[in-house]
C-alpha cells in the first residue's frame, strides 16, 4: 500500500461496502463498470434521497448537523460523502468556521434495510470516520447506522480490528483497480440479494466453466 495516493488515483469510498460484501461485486462495478438495480438497491437510493442535501445544517442544543459531507483520504486513496456527520460540543473537538467553541465529529452513514451480521456496512462507516480524522486531525471513536427498515440507529466503535481491515480492503481494492483485475468467488446465498447475480453467473463460477459453455447448457435446457 502507497503511503500517500494522489488525488486521480482515488477511488470511491463507498465501494468499500461493496467489497467487504463481495470482492467480485466490487470488481464488476468498479473495474468493468457494470450496474443493475433492483429492489434493495432502488430503495437504498430513495433512502439517501431524503437524507442528502449538501446545502443543509441544522443546530439542535450543542449538536450540529451537517449533510452531504464531502471526505477524503490521501493515505487510504479513497474520497466520498458522508450522509450526515454530527459536530458535538466537546473540548477534545475542533474549530469550526463561523462556530465559537469546538466540535467533535460523528459520521452518521444511513441504511435501507435492517442490521447487517457482517462488517460492510461498519467498514464504510469506519473509511468515513478515517476520511474525517485525517481532514480534521481528531480522533473519532464512535460512528453510527441508521437503518431505514427498522428506524433505529446503532452506535459502532471504530477499533483497531475495523480500522485494520479498511487500511486492508484498499490497499486490495487499488490494487486490482490497477490490475483491472475481477476475482473469481464461491456463491453463496448472499448473491440471491445481489442486484449483479445476471451479471456475475455465480452457478458459472462455481463449475469452473467458460461462459460459452454455460450459455449453450442452459440453451439446451430449455
Amino acid at each position: 500500500m502507497k503511503v500517500e495516493y494522489p488525488p486521480e488515483e482515488w477511488l470511491p469510498l463507498s465501494g468499500i461496502q461493496h467489497f467487504t460484501f463481495c470482492r467480485r461485486q466490487w470488481a464488476l462495478i468498479y473495474v468493468e463498470r457494470q450496474w443493475q438495480d433492483n429492489v434493495l438497491t432502488v430503495e437504498g437510493k430513495l433512502l439517501h434521497n431524503r437524507v442528502d442535501d449538501p446545502y443543509f445544517t441544522e443546530k439542535r442544543g450543542d449538536v450540529i448537523i451537517a449533510r452531504s459531507v464531502p471526505v477524503a483520504s490521501a493515505v487510504l486513496g479513497l474520497n466520498g460523502v458522508c450522509d450526515v456527520v454530527e459536530f458535538t460540543a466537546s473540548p477534545q473537538g475542533v474549530r469550526l468556521p463561523g462556530r465559537e467553541g469546538r466540535y467533535l465529529p460523528t459520521p452518521v452513514e444511513y441504511k435501507r434495510g435492517r442490521e447487517k451480521h457482517d462488517r460492510c456496512d461498519e467498514s464504510q462507516l469506519c473509511a468515513q470516520a478515517m476520511c474525517l480524522e485525517e481532514m480534521l486531525a481528531v480522533d473519532i471513536p464512535v460512528g453510527y447506522l441508521y437503518y431505514g427498515q427498522t428506524r433505529h440507529r446503532i452506535s459502532v466503535e471504530l477499533d483497531r480490528e475495523l480500522r485494520d481491515w479498511v487500511r486492508q480492503a484498499a490497499g486490495e481494492m487499488h490494487a486490482y483497480f490497477e490490475r483491472g483485475y475481477t476475482p473469481r468467488v464461491k456463491s453463496s446465498r448472499a448473491c440471491r440479494s445481489c442486484s449483479l447475480v445476471d451479471i456475475c453467473l455465480p452457478a458459472l463460477q462455481d463449475k469452473g466453466m467458460a461462459a460459452s459453455a454455460y450459455i449453450q447448457a442452459q440453451i439446451e435446457e430449455t
